[in-house]
């Protein structure tokens, strides 16, 4: 996931959880009352403010190790915070997807979760990109074949 964090000066912070080490994820798992990783990532789905406020904190914490979460703020986050999905996740969506669409021998699945593909996308093209890769281009808008 990329965490962004617009500043006063329209500059955008940018934060991927992959980068995270192991000491940063377990920081924001204890800073979130233990909540384990898997449900953070969840969390963070959901754009929840207090999860994605724990990661750029993690991130910032690198410079001000002092820091501390709970005086962490990040003012008027409703119009400056999001989370968003990187391509490896949308493979993996798509993936998860396709083995469930072949078992039943339907595209519905897929065509069903591409909405909220396309919204949660950092880059949206990322799930043109895995549609075609997992030969499921047909399912692209405005597109009338795989072969695309």
């Amino acid at each position: 996931m990329i965490i962004s964090y617009v500043q006063d000066d329209d500059s955008v912070e940018r934060v991927t959880t992959d980068d995270l080490s192991a000491l940063e994820a377990a920081a924001i798992e204890e800073a979130l009352d233990g909540t384990p990783w898997r449900a953070i990532e969840d969390r963070l789905r959901a754009q929840d403010p207090t999860a994605m406020r724990a990661v750029i904190w993690a991130a910032r914490r690198r410079a001000q190790p002092g820091l501390e979460f709970a005086t962490f703020d990040l003012p008027q986050w409703r119009r400056r915070l999001s989370a968003r999905i990187e391509r490896f996740e949308i493979d993996e969506v798509l993936t998860n997807l396709m083995a469930e669409a072949l078992a039943k021998s339907e595209d519905s699945a897929i065509d069903a979760m591409l909405p909220h593909l396309r919204r949660l996308a950092h880059d949206k093209a990322d799930v043109d990109a895995a549609l075609d890769d997992l030969g499921k281009g047909h399912l692209v808008p405005g597109r009338q074949d795989s072969a695309a």
